[in-house]
């Protein structure tokens, strides 16, 4: 099988969004949520996350990398650059189930990184939930340490 990781088009936006928002089952904020409060706004939780990634191409289009395997999408990762405080951010990675395992999250966050030593930056910064082990094991793998935990509240209006 051949697998390339290529830039970002606009025609990939509705697949990433449909891969993103199935590897964030179960480790999303937006999903939590729904679960204490039930659906907000007539919005669920999918529709919630899937527009994190319009914001990540509103942000820096050119900082999404695609991986690629026999012609299918089978991942992603979302980049942005803050040269003045010398930190790339990584907002989202997702891979499809059938794929993980198998490296291409990690060669993902190695492009990441790649980008940003690129382009001068010092440090890279990704962020988890506690429960998303998979997540938490793979960052700590590829050099990421954590260096503090957030609580999330929500309350009703």
């Amino acid at each position: 099988m051949s697998l390339i990781f290529r830039p970002y088009q606009d025609s990939d936006l509705p697949t990433l969004k449909s891969i993103m928002v199935e590897a964030f089952n179960g480790v999303s904020i937006d999903q939590g949520i729904e679960r204490e409060f039930g659906v907000v706004q007539g919005h669920d939780w999918q529709w919630r996350k899937a527009r994190h990634l319009d914001d990540d191409v509103r942000r820096d289009r050119e900082g999404i990398m695609v991986a690629e395997q026999d012609g299918r999408i089978v991942g992603f990762v979302s980049t942005w650059l803050d040269r003045e405080a010398g930190i790339g951010h990584i907002p989202n990675i997702s891979i499809v189930p059938d794929c993980r395992g198998h490296g291409i999250g990690r060669q993902l966050l190695e492009l990441a990184k790649d980008r940003f030593r690129k382009a001068g930056l010092t440090h890279a910064k990704i962020e988890t939930l506690q429960q998303n082990e998979i997540g938490n094991h793979l960052y700590r793998a590829v050099g990421f340490r954590p260096v503090a935990q957030q609580v999330h509240f929500v309350a009703e209006l």
